[in-house]
This record gives structure tokens, sequence and C-alpha cells, in this order.
């Protein structure tokens, strides 16, 4: 840790945003110590946290070491490039700004410095429901595509209001999450009591019946009957909402082979592979090792998105090596963002690009189609 980010012992107090990025900042897991520096404890361990004993949070990172690349020498790398169309908008290079809520936890412009950063980086930014700023005034402030993450709501009615507003605002895509009808067992919120400040809420959910907790008296269930369930979205949900937008749709939180085969026959534009960063259930596959199996079943049908602990260049280049169209990178954004609010997420896109396009050009890869199974080092671990 360095020594002037170090909080006064025993106190609670997050330090100001940095006014420039100081050369310490070389890689984008040095923004962590910054960005804890400047959020509450309770603001820290919702971003930080993970399920139950944090095994999926630790494995999404630990997954990347366990593959090699391959490195090739004295190719022809002229004329090369990251660049990519992704469901008919053209991106520079193959990394996304992922979903997440309440940004103004960390910042205080919250979701508007990611946008603005995202228009910087000529990026896709995904905006969440649970945005704490509303998802017009994003769109508005934006410069680059913008997709909506979509939650169904316990009400239809109120989940067609929200994606009628993301038409009209002009997002390009809906990313809908399917794998937290409710959500996981995060105990290191509930140690640390987090809640929302009075200043930070869901902005676009006002007005809306809010989902059931999962609560209960001792006997009773806290899950199945209890109401917690009400209004989880099923397969037919998928099915109404694809009839009742023009937007493409995006299934968010696919990990299992056959469940990539319904998203296909449900008409989905693409998925992602997402363990929800650990947030869900607690050891289930690390995205990375998910990801092969559920690309060898889609077989180049529809592109295929992943996140999870994502902090290098070589991570985003292992991804598309083992099937991946293009990536999300989501806490390592946020960090940035704490750290440094719009500034801190433009170093944390470009520091990923500079180091993706370093081990391409280091694995003799010329463009993106280059980065096949062939640039990877043969491995049980990908087999």
């Amino acid at each position: 840790m360095v020594a002037d980010l170090t909080r006064r012992p025993g106190t609670d107090m997050p330090l100001p945003p940095l006014t420039q990025i100081p050369p310490q900042i070389a890689a984008v897991a040095d923004y962590e110590d910054y960005a804890r520096e400047r959020m509450s404890d309770a603001a820290w361990a919702y971003l930080s946290g993970g399920a139950a004993d944090e095994h999926t949070l630790r494995a999404n990172r630990e997954a990347y070491v366990r593959v090699r690349i391959q490195p090739r020498v004295l190719r022809d790398l002229a004329g090369g490039g990251t660049g990519l169309d992704l469901l008919g908008t053209p991106l520079p290079f193959p990394v996304l700004l992922a979903p997440v809520a309440y940004q103004k936890l960390v910042h205080p412009q919250g979701e508007l410095a990611s946008v603005l950063a995202a228009s910087a980086m000529k990026t896709v930014m995904v905006a969440s429901t649970q945005s704490s700023i509303g998802l017009e005034d994003m769109a508005r402030a934006a410069e680059a595509p913008l997709w909506f993450q979509l939650y169904f709501q316990r009400e239809r009615d109120d989940t067609l209001r929200l994606v009628r507003r993301a038409e009209a605002a002009g997002y390009r895509a809906l990313v809908v999450t399917v794998d937290a009808p409710i959500n996981g067992v995060r105990n290191r919120e509930q140690r640390l009591g987090f809640g929302l400040p009075p200043d930070v809420e869901a902005v676009n959910l006002r007005g809306m019946r809010p989902m059931a907790g999962a609560v209960a008296r001792a006997g009773e269930s806290a899950i199945f009957g209890s109401g917690a369930l009400d209004g989880a979205p099923s397969w037919d949900d998928i099915a109404w909402l694809r009839s009742a937008t023009r937007l493409p749709l995006v299934l968010k939180g696919i990990l299992a082979p056959a469940d990539a085969r319904l998203a296909i026959d449900a008409g989905a534009a693409a998925i992602v592979v997402s363990n929800h960063g650990g947030r869900g259930l607690d050891t289930v596959p690390a995205t990375l090792e998910a990801l092969p199996w559920v690309a060898a079943e889609v077989a180049g049908r529809l592109p295929v998105l992943m996140d999870g602990g994502i902090r290098r260049g070589t991570d985003v280049f292992k991804a598309l090596a083992l099937g991946s169209t293009a990536v999300m990178v989501g806490r390592g954004y946020v960090h940035g963002l704490a750290a440094a609010g719009a500034v801190g997420v433009i170093h944390v896109l470009h520091m990923l690009r500079t180091e993706f396009e370093i081990a391409m050009a280091l694995a003799g890869c010329r463009t993106l189609q280059d980065i096949g199974r062939n640039a990877l080092w043969p491995h049980p671990a990908i087999a």
C-alpha cells in the first residue's frame, strides 16, 4: 500500500478522487488500493464481495493463470488491428463496460463518468437497470453506443416500461440478466450491514413494485412460497420479450451449454458467459472454464461474450482464444472510476487495449480472427 493512501486508523473517511493519475498505477489491478481508500467499508463490501465463501469470485481470476499463450515469431503483422463488428456496431477493440449498479456509491458523477469514458474510447457501455443515473440522462451524455441491461420486474408492465424507455432513448440492445432470479448469499455485505445511502437509489425503478426479500421466521422457507421468486423470469418470458421489442436480446448469465442452445432457440442475438461476478451461486465454474464448452455448443451461430475477473490484456486474449467474440470488464473499470472518475475508466480501458495488442503482436496474431486455440499452449485445462 502506498503510504499516502492510508486512512486515519479507526475511521471510515474515504479520500477524495485523484486529480491526476500517479505513475505507480501501471496496470488495472493497481487501481484497487486507490479505489478502496475512496470508498466506505460498506460500499467496498458491495462492490468487491462475492457469494458465500467467495470460491467462484477467486476462481474467476485464478482461471487465467492456468491458461498459457503460445508465442509465435517472425509473423507478418503488417496491417493488423483489433476492430470488430458486434451486433451491427463497429468497435475499435473487443472490450465493453459491463453493467454495474449504483455507481454513485463510488464516485459523485456515477454512471455519467463511465459513459464519458466509454464515449472517449469508442466502446459500448452496458447501463444497469439499477443505475444511480437515469437511463435517459446517460443516453443524452453518450457519444458511443449504449446497451441496456434489463432485470425482469415483478410486473410485466413495469418490465415493458423499461424496455420502451430504452428504445426511445436510443439504446442498441437489451442485455437480459438471466442468472439472478434472487440474490446470492452475500456474507461480506451482511457482516457490514450494507445499505444504500440516502443519495443513491435505482432511479430507473421509481414507482415500481420492488422484488420481495428472502426473509422468513424460523421453520418457514425464506425462498419457496415466500414471494421471493415472484416475477422470476422463465424461457416463456424471454419469448414474450422477443416478441415485444425490436432490439436484439443478449442473454447474460449463461454457463451451461444446454442453456446456450435454448438461448439460440429463443432468438437471442448474443449471449454472455457469466457467473454474475461470483455474486450469485458460489462454487460454480469460473467463466473462463465454462467459456470453451459454451462456445463449442454455439459453434459460431451467434456472438459469445464473457465477463469475470479480467484485469489484463492477456486475459482478453485468452478469452478470445477460447471462443469469446468480445469481453466485458466490470470491477476493474469501477476501481478506476472510484479512484479518478472518467479519467480512471479511460485509463483502465486504454491499458487493457494496449496490453491486448502487445499480446497479439508477441503471439503472432495480426487480427482478431488469428486468435484461436492454436494461440494457446496445449494444456489439459483447456482440452
